[in-house]
């Protein structure tokens, strides 16, 4: 089936082409096609140098080969006229010129199209899927240029496609568990195994809040990731954001037996951020703090004002991170062997972190606890 008409496309010619340079509805000209070009150009300014150089050559050769005649009928003793050794003179420098013009062109030639023609090669192993493929920085400095970007397009384009695989491959791993509790469930309820009460369906409908909260986060760290998460940013009193969300996490801490507190300073005043965006980081980092903080351990959230930077920072007495662990917390997906939750907070606090222009770090040693701060510019002035 023909691809669609693009919208540029003359309309007084058919689509697809038909022109022989054409293929699978793509202007191919190939590398030959370009060299050919190259080489008819150089091969034209060769022309004129040749010719200019010749005919220079020659002027000269004659100056140098005026020979002494006697006249004698006009009084004047000797006149010079051009001699043989003129013309071989003239000759041989038009050769040695023509000769130098030839070898500087194919050595332009060479240096220019050679480095350019493997680079349209790799691009060639790109479309067909390659994206490993790199090509070496030589020639002038605009085609090493060239060539430099080339290679950092293709070492992203294997980079995203190492992520895509591995998003696909964890996102089919996190859905296929509530999926098949929730199979079990509906089929043991269907078959009479179980009762079609209250306390069997429940479990039901908690995992369809595990599957719902989960395509919400990929779909917040997928917009954040591209660059097209929208934030609505609002004069925001930091210290009442902090406490409302502390509330909610009230219960929860209650009975995992967990002291939560803040210490936010009142000199902070209000400042433009999104409040549900940071309201979410928080509670990222609130979540993940109780899921490893004993019975008995404390978590806090501070503040500080430091210029036109807010820093925020969660701290708790849980178990600490390993070195191991600790570079790739932020990774999406990425879960120690410890954690019970999808991998996907911490992700998505960083990306929320980042798009308020800000950044986050984290702090941890096993058995000493862990602390995580995040900055948010605030622009005042």
């Amino acid at each position: 089936m023909p691809p669609h008409r693009p919208p540029w496309w003359p309309a007084d010619e058919p689509w697809p082409p038909t022109h022989r340079h054409w293929r699978r509805g793509r202007f191919r000209w190939g590398p030959g096609f370009f060299f050919w070009r190259i080489a008819l150009l150089l091969g034209v300014l060769f022309l004129f140098v040749f010719a200019g150089c010749g005919l220079l050559s020659w002027a000269l050769g004659l100056m140098m080969g005026f020979e002494p005649m006697p006249m004698m009928h006009d009084g004047r003793p000797w006149v010079f006229v051009p001699g043989r050794g003129g013309f071989y003179g003239g000759f041989w420098l038009a050769v040695f010129a023509g000769g130098l013009g030839i070898w500087l062109t194919v050595r332009a030639l060479r240096r220019t199209t050679a480095p350019i023609g493997n680079v349209m090669e790799a691009a060639g192993k790109v479309e067909e899927g390659d994206y490993s493929v790199r090509v070496s920085e030589t020639g002038p400095r605009e085609v090493r240029d060239l060539a430099r970007a080339f290679n950092s397009m293709t070492e992203r384009l294997e980079q995203d496609e190492k992520q895509r695989r591995a998003l696909l491959a964890d996102v089919t791993h996190e859905l296929r568990t509530p999926l098949t509790v929730m199979q079990g469930n509906l089929e043991a309820l269907l078959d009479d195994v179980y009762p079609r009460d209250d306390e069997h369906l429940t479990p039901i409908l908690e995992e369809t809040r595990v599957l719902a909260r989960l395509v919400e986060d990929l779909r917040t760290l997928a917009l954040a990731e591209s660059g097209a998460l929208k934030l609505y940013k609002e004069p925001t009193d930091l210290e009442v954001l902090v406490e409302e969300t502390l509330a909610s996490f009230r219960a929860q801490s209650d009975s995992a037996g967990v002291q939560l507190s803040a210490a936010i300073p009142n000199e902070i005043p209000p400042f433009e951020l999104d409040p549900v965006r940071v309201r979410e980081v928080l509670a990222n980092l609130i979540a993940n703090a109780l899921r490893h903080t004993p019975v008995g351990g404390k978590i806090e959230v501070a503040a500080l004002m430091d210029g036109d930077l807010v820093t925020v920072s969660v701290r708790d007495t849980g178990a600490g991170i390993s070195p191991d662990d600790l570079p790739r917390i932020f990774d999406r997906f990425y879960k120690s062997e410890r954690s019970r939750g999808t991998g996907l907070g911490l992700a998505i606090a960083k990306n929320l972190v980042t798009a308020h222009g800000g950044e986050i770090v984290a702090e941890s040693r096993l058995g000493s606890g862990t602390l995580i701060r995040f900055t948010l510019p605030t622009h005042l002035r």
